[in-house]
């Protein structure tokens, strides 16, 4: 199957196996934590990913997917942009999907010009997405991906300690994450296959009640699911319970970013492209074999 035939869960099931990985490298440059001195922050930046990129490559051992975060890049100006460029452009090479994190949220026009920004030009495979101004701020995110093999997450119940501030408030008769899980429902049949949920790692029962909710609607939304490592969630408490609740695992996407960027700092060497590759060999390893059967429809 080419994968313009494809939807995105098509493609992220794909993925999967192909690269024996639910991983996510989330791509969020640091500058202080960058082991290459002397050059700006474009080529610190390019050089730093693309090493380790390399580095996948020859240890034949990969995420099934990269996700910088629009900000560490944006916050260098046009320098830090066109690094951004550079690291996207070295993913799509090796053929490894891109998730542009950039949680946008506007209507109308203004979403669907982020949507064009994110697909056309950054050539991001998916892009994140707020919620919180509803079904004309979504639309036309989910219009840009008809017919094609992008994604967008839309935030659902998120990793963060403030996420309890609004999310977890009783809005009508249950709270308000799982609604927004009801809306995401509903909006996935404007496209689907192309529309995901964002639910972090650091709250484990909320993951389960959204992941039962999908699934008790015979709905494989995929999750990009942050918060391991750093942040204290779990990988392993994550792929139980999504395996709890009947939940297909090839469709989904457990995200680090520190723990792989900057692992050398944890292993304490100089390595940073051999410290990063070994904490991705433990991530892969603590999420466990990725099985064909587990893609059966």
């Amino acid at each position: 199957m080419e994968v313009n035939e494809m939807n995105f869960s098509e493609l992220l099931r794909k993925k999967a196996l192909e690269f024996n990985s639910i991983v996510c490298f989330g791509a969020d440059p640091v500058m202080n934590k960058i082991p290459i001195k002397g050059k700006d922050s474009e080529e610190n930046i390019a050089l730093f990913y693309s090493r380790i990129m390399d580095g996948w490559k020859s240890e034949d051992e990969f995420p099934s997917a990269v996700k910088p975060n629009y900000a560490f890049y944006a916050q260098h100006g046009f320098m830090g942009l066109r690094a951004l460029k550079k690291v996207i452009e070295k993913a799509k090479e090796m053929k490894i999907p891109v998730i542009l994190d950039v949680k946008r949220g506007d209507i109308g026009k203004t979403n669907t010009a982020y949507a064009k920004e994110a697909f056309d030009f950054w050539n991001a495979d998916a892009m994140t997405a707020a919620s919180f101004l509803g079904t004309d701020s979504v639309q036309p995110l989910l219009e840009a991906t008809k017919d094609k093999p992008k994604g967008v997450y839309v935030l659902n119940r998120t990793s963060n300690k403030g996420a309890n501030d609004f999310q977890s408030l009783i809005a009508g008769d249950k709270q308000l994450f799982l609604k927004i899980s009801e809306k995401i429902n509903e909006w996935s049949k404007i496209s689907e296959g192309n529309l995901g949920a964002v639910v972090g790692a650091t709250s484990m029962n909320e993951l389960k009640e959204v992941s039962n909710y999908f699934v008790s609607q015979n709905n494989k939304i995929p999750f990009l699911i942050p918060g391991v490592g750093a942040q204290g969630g779990s990988a392993s408490e994550v792929v139980q319970a999504l395996k709890e609740t009947g939940n297909d695992l090839l469709v989904h996407r457990i995200n680090s970013s520190s723990g792989l960027n900057y692992a050398y700092l944890e292993y304490k060497t100089n390595d940073f492209v051999e410290a990063s590759i070994k904490a991705l060999k433990q991530l892969n390893k603590e999420i466990g074999k990725i099985e064909e059967t587990e893609c059966e429809q």
